[in-house]
């Protein structure tokens, strides 16, 4: 596959085969191998070093090569994770920080679908089509944030849940810790979010972005050892990032998050100080309403600790 793309200015001095990675969607060691085979332009003239420094505005030709298709997924039974809720239909699990929820570029094994397999094999008959990687994953956590995530055992109930999730019917709430002081009490973000043109790994708020709705209610405010706000927050869309950029754009970056300037400051958070507290919606087999709570982690409750 020919693909043909120009270096952004974020991305200016950095190896060529970094460059590829992240134009191409490759892995480094991919990425790397088809700049040693000659397979890499460079503004025309094929480069086959892999260090070459590569400046903003060149045009990178590559010839990508054919995806062999995702690995077989695997039931890991060392995959940790917490259970709040189970029945034939779905579960409602607690993710800890640190695991990725579904494989990708980069994370062919130790996600929570490796984990979910273990548990649950019978969503391995899921895993069709373009869900072959995350069998039974209607909604995601980023890697760094905790929480709460439904998930489903069957195909009907998949397709249910994924319908709910489009029509915007199922309750999700995070505790946030947001850097310096948000003047009202509460309030709604609403701002389009869409892929950073500067830097294609990040989300940005852009007038070319899909919508996406936060809404937020203070919860406590601290003044040392600097000014910072605890928060609800409440997904009204679910796009990449969502919280953690819509907060960053207002000035009031999540502590610890240091994608989006978190980590400024006298906070020491391991992470970023986000976590999934809040699951509610209706039973999609039985139409019962039931909700779901997981308390804020230790790592995050010791942040808390040292504020006043």
């Amino acid at each position: 596959m020919r693909i043909t793309d120009v270096v952004p200015s974020a991305m200016a001095g950095e190896r060529l085969d970094r460059v590829v990675a992240v134009i191409c969607d490759l892995t480094r060691a991919r990425a790397s191998a088809l700049v040693l085979g000659g397979g890499v332009r460079v503004n025309g003239v094929v480069i086959t070093s892999r260090a070459a420094k590569v400046p903003a505005g060149a045009v990178i030709d590559a010839d990508r090569p054919e995806d062999d298709g995702p690995e077989p997924l695997l039931a890991e039974s060392d995959v940790e994770f917490g259970v709040v809720y189970e029945d034939d239909h779905l579960a409602v699990i607690n993710k800890p920080p640190g695991l990725v929820v579904h494989p990708g570029s980069g994370h062919q094994h130790g996600t929570l679908v490796h984990g979910l397999l273990a548990r649950y094999p019978e969503i391995g008959a899921l895993a069709v089509g373009d869900r072959a990687a995350r069998p039974g994953i209607v909604h995601r956590l980023d890697r760094g944030t905790s929480g709460l995530l439904v998930i489903a055992r069957t195909a009907d109930t998949q397709q249910l849940l994924t319908e709910m999730m489009a029509r915007r019917e199922v309750s999700r709430r995070y505790l946030a810790l947001a850097l310096g002081a948000l003047e009202a009490d509460s309030g709604l973000i609403d701002a389009p979010i869409g892929r950073s043109e500067q830097d294609p790994t990040k989300m940005t708020v852009s007038t070319n972005g899909r919508e996406a709705r936060t809404s937020y209610r203070v919860l406590q405010r601290f003044t040392n050892p600097e000014i910072a706000t605890s928060l609800e927050c409440t997904l009204e869309t679910g796009r990449t990032h969502q919280i953690r950029v819509h907060l960053a754009a207002i000035g009031h970056a999540i502590c610890g998050d240091p994608r989006y300037g978190g980590t400024r400051g006298a906070i020491a958070a391991p992470r970023p100080f986000l976590h999934a507290y809040r699951l509610g919606f209706n039973h999609p087999v039985t139409n019962e309403a039931v909700s779901f709570e997981a308390p804020l982690p230790e790592d995050l409750v010791d942040v808390l600790a040292d504020l006043s």
